[in-house]
């Protein structure tokens, strides 16, 4: 079946997280007179990221308010489980700032949207909330582009679980096979759609290659060929 839409996970795949994390964190330790606390910034960026990690696994089993996971990010990550609610929001609200100001747009994304823009139909589908992504999506002047933000936090279901995608789908008005969903980890994102019906895409940006079952592009400017068929640029998935 033709492909009709275009479902895009934001973070690393349209928009540099890795980028504007790290250079917020740097800039954040160094406010709080904090730089030499956690080792290098590398260091103080990947047990931040470790945390991330750990506590969006934990909500996503056990559920909660979506910033007590984040409360608990701050209070790990600082090694005080003493601090309050209140000291824990202040400290990551600060964060925000700096991170928010190293915000950008990967370079092709813009001028792979408007090569889109007449052909296809476009949404999101992200494991994060739609406070933060509509918020991020707006600031970064994209929000209208997408017709559907479909966010894991209030669908209560992250992917790769089928029924991220379906809802996504949903979101749309049109089939899983009428879908394309393009992100850029290839368990999470590509395979996961692909197990759930659509046309999953892996982004790989570095260029890691391997997992020739799945369909990888390492630059947006591919896509058009995959969504027309042209499989050149990775191997046509051979899950579902």
């Amino acid at each position: 079946m033709t492909i009709r839409a275009v479902l895009w996970d934001i973070d690393d795949t349209i928009f540099d997280y890795a980028s504007a994390d790290r250079a917020g964190m740097r800039a954040h330790l160094a406010a709080e007179g904090h730089l030499g606390e956690h080792g290098t910034v590398e260091e103080a960026l990947r047990r931040w990221k470790q945390l991330t990690e750990l506590h969006w696994r934990r909500y996503e089993a056990e559920g909660g308010d979506f910033r007590d996971q984040r409360r608990d990010r701050v209070r790990d990550f600082l090694g005080r489980p003493g601090l309050t609610a209140v000291e824990a929001d202040a400290w990551f609200d600060r964060y925000v700032v700096h991170y928010e100001a190293a915000w950008e747009l990967f370079p092709d994304t813009v001028p792979v949207l408007d090569l889109l823009a007449r052909d296809y139909r476009h949404g999101v589908l992200s494991n994060s909330s739609i406070h933060n992504q509509d918020h991020k999506l707006r600031a970064l002047g994209v929000r209208d582009r997408f017709e559907a933000v479909v966010c894991a936090a209030e669908l209560g279901v992250a992917k790769p679980a089928a029924e991220a995608f379906h809802a996504a789908c949903t979101a749309l008005g049109l089939a899983p096979e009428q879908v394309a969903y393009v992100g850029d980890q290839p368990d999470i994102d590509a395979r996961g759609a692909v197990e759930a019906g659509l046309l999953g895409v892996w982004l790989d940006r570095a260029d890691s290659g391997g997992r020739p079952e799945l369909t990888r592009i390492t630059d947006l400017h591919q896509l058009p060929g995959v969504l027309c068929g042209d499989t050149r640029f990775g191997a046509p998935s051979t899950f579902g």
